[in-house]
């Protein structure tokens, strides 16, 4: 495949992948959305459906990876149906700026429901800011709408929320490579949806940790993909919201390096146990 239909399909495909996922947690988050307080099952059921959606969109293009994990590991793995290394800069750029321009749409898309969230008086309340002001100086680590764009964990331990982001990684990476040993699947479509419900499983089973925060609002989704996490972290630091808060730079490096790490640790495993 060409550079050109790499960045093609994983710029579109991480895009829609972030703006329906980010969707979702908008729309359970921010006050005035009909599905407000609709739960955890209505994210993680949000972001299987977010992945499915990108990796149809992409997966003629470029493979679909729309993680710089999945390419990690598809690289390690190689040969057949593996990523040559030289390509995955490409991956990593292409999926950054599709996160990027996914969680501006989800901004464009929920902008009244931002405004009326963020100027409401119970949360200025909250998180001790003045109506129309936005003081980054005077910002708190995680603001009440981070949530919506990145993750931040409940409990904040960096071990462990880093063992979580690994193992959980590991898990989707690991799955995902162990697709073309069924004859016919990763290349029927099929290999899309199976992806799709083993992000459902993984954020009902492992999402808990870093997928849920009071002080981000609720719940966030969860990371296992770096760009995910830092494109919408970005874009959050840069949207004018009022009263958005800080974007919590002390946790950004979690999600990306989890992930990544989890990514090599799968193709190691594939090459020892499978290869």
């Amino acid at each position: 495949m060409s550079s050109s239909d790499i960045f093609i399909g994983e710029t579109i495909g991480t895009a829609v992948l972030t703006l329906l996922g980010g969707g979702v947690v908008a729309a359970v988050t921010l006050k005035r959305s009909k599905a407000l307080n609709a739960g955890w099952l209505t994210i993680t059921f949000g972001w299987g459906f977010a992945v499915l959606t990108g990796a149809y969109i992409a997966g003629g293009a470029s493979g679909a990876h729309l993680n710089p994990a999945v390419a990690v590991g598809l690289a390690i793995k190689g040969g057949e149906g593996g990523t040559q290394w030289s390509d995955v800069p490409l991956y990593f750029a292409s999926q950054l700026l599709g996160a990027m321009i996914g969680a501006l749409l989800v901004w464009v898309s929920y902008y009244g429901h931002f405004q009326a969230h963020l100027t409401d008086p119970e949360v200025i309340a909250e998180t001790g800011g003045q109506e129309g002001l936005v003081d980054q100086s005077a910002a708190p680590a995680a603001g009440p709408v981070l949530g919506i764009f990145s993750t931040g964990p409940e409990i904040r331990n960096a071990v462990q929320n880093l063992a979580t982001e690994i193992i959980a990684t590991t898990v989707l990476v690991l799955a995902i490579l162990t697709q073309g040993l069924t004859e016919g699947l990763a290349v029927s479509g099929t290999g899309a949806l199976m992806t799709a419900l083993v992000v459902v499983g993984l954020g009902l089973s492992l999402g808990g940790p870093t997928g849920y925060a009071i002080n981000l609002g609720g719940p966030t989704g969860y990371a296992i993909n770096p760009v995910r996490d830092l494109g919408p972290r970005i874009v959050h630091a840069l949207l004018p919201l009022p009263n958005k808060g800080g974007s919590d730079w002390g946790y950004a490096w979690i999600p990306v390096v989890g992930p990544l790490a989890g990514g090599a640790i799968a193709g190691a495993l594939y090459e020892l146990a499978f290869a």
